[in-house]
């Protein structure tokens, strides 16, 4: 009986193992560790960047491009084309290589997308109104708009193609007036340019044209607020640079870019 009883609790023992590793076997097992998936890579905000943008944006994009360039230390802006917008619309019509477009009216942001080089159409961000604009001490005594009807007063306005131009016509007719310039210009920067040097009388360029411009004096006419100048932007679809120029489209549009433009005298996009 003494032998016994070390053989049955050595069986017992065995059992027991047995069953053990049995009920491992059958366990299931134990699930894998979860891949991590990549991030998406984001593509660098990196290289040259060519903008076109209408000339009554020289002020504002020249500030805005600085302060894109300080946040983007790796994007160089190459030289702004700043021009009168129908100008540079048709450059980028007939092919010239420009990542953004800026324009100082809608119809001509949408002469480059019915060429098919722009899709969806661009961003408002922002508004502008006309003023009367004279030499600085205003020799000619111009204090009315009605006063550029007179013959005897040299006035100088933008070209009818030219968003300036379209803008001036439709003020000239709010007043009821019929207008003879002595010249007509390919942007705003020309006219303003021609009555701060004394060459005209008197002129009709954007509000933040004369803004910081001690060359000249300015008055608002009437019916200005019925005429206002509406700015869209727009990253071309066949941009050199993608990523950069919807970088910028967004600065410009963002809060940094909005600031820069209200200093200036531009108005929000929505007004």
């Amino acid at each position: 009986m003494s032998i016994q009883r070390p053989r049955r609790a050595l069986a017992a023992l065995a059992a027991m193992g047995l069953a053990a590793a049995l009920a491992a076997c059958a366990s299931p097992a134990p699930a894998p560790a979860p891949t991590e998936t990549a991030a998406p890579e984001v593509p660098a905000i990196s290289g040259e960047l060519a903008i076109s943008a209408a000339a009554s944006l020289t002020k504002a994009f020249d500030e805005i491009a600085a302060a894109f360039e300080t946040e983007y230390p790796d994007v160089e802006i190459l030289p702004i084309e700043y021009d009168g917008s129908s100008t540079l619309a048709t450059q980028i019509i007939e092919g010239k290589p420009v990542d953004v477009f800026a324009s100082a009216d809608e119809g001509n942001l949408q002469k480059v997308v019915d060429a098919g080089l722009l899709t969806g159409g661009g961003t408002r961000f922002a508004t502008n109104t006309l003023v009367v604009v004279v030499p600085k001490g205003n020799p000619a005594g111009v204090t009315s708009i009605a006063d550029l009807a007179d013959p005897a007063i040299r006035v100088v306005i933008c070209d009818a193609e030219v968003p300036c131009g379209k803008a001036s016509a439709k003020l000239f007719e709010l007043n009821g007036l019929t207008v003879t310039p002595v010249s007509l210009e390919q942007n705003v920067s020309a006219v303003l340019t021609k009555v701060g040097a004394g060459e005209a009388d008197a002129g009709l360029v954007y509000a933040t044209d004369v803004a910081r411009n001690a060359d000249v004096e300015s008055f608002v006419p009437d019916h200005a607020d019925e005429v206002v100048n509406r700015y869209p932007i727009a990253a071309l679809d066949a941009a050199p640079n993608p990523a950069a120029a919807a970088a910028f489209v967004a600065f410009v549009t963002g809060p940094t870019g909005q600031s820069i433009l209200a200093e200036l005298g531009f108005g929000t996009p929505g007004s």
